[in-house]
């Protein structure tokens, strides 16, 4: 072999790359871009208090913080509104909304995520409210409950996602 056959790749080699490359613009395509579309909601200035001990306790029991296995975007579901609000007593910050189920057909798990961030924009935590069964052409009343104190929120971002029955 010379010195210029050294150098350059061999078909083989080229094939191989080419190929890779188609295969994983393939895959890139396929698989999206790797999650569902958050809806942008506002926190306005609240003057609420902190929780007490025992008011962040029964908090921590209601919030949701961890993400349901097999959920994903569902044409049939939609956020109808949602905003937050702060309430009195263990809950404090919320997001509350209604979610739909616009299709004929049941959904067996509805999740709504919602992210809050600060300021500058960091997001400091995620939260989930959750149902089961829901018939086709209903809605659901949902309340996410946020651990985070009121005074550190600007804003959040919400989705609904499912498993279809």
């Amino acid at each position: 072999m010379s010195t210029e056959e050294s150098w350059r790749p061999g078909r083989r080699r080229w094939l191989s790359a080419v190929g890779g490359s188609v295969v994983g613009a393939a895959l890139a395509g396929c698989l999206g871009t790797g999650g569902p579309a958050y809806e942008s909601g506002s926190i306005p200035a609240v003057n609420g208090s902190t929780r007490t001990a025992r008011q962040q306790a029964a908090a921590a029991t209601g919030a949701i913080t961890s993400t349901a296995d097999g959920v994903s975007p569902l044409e049939s579901l939609s956020l109808t509104d949602h905003s937050f609000v702060y309430e009195g007593g263990y809950q404090g910050a919320t997001v509350q909304g209604t979610a739909r189920n616009g299709g004929d057909r049941p959904v067996q798990l509805v999740e709504v995520r919602t992210r809050v961030y600060d300021d500058a924009g960091a997001q400091l935590g995620q939260y989930m409210a959750r149902t089961g069964d829901l018939a086709g052409d209903t809605s659901w009343s949902f309340t996410v409950i946020v651990l985070e104190r009121p005074s550190t929120l600007a804003r959040y971002d919400i989705t609904v996602l499912g498993v279809p029955g």
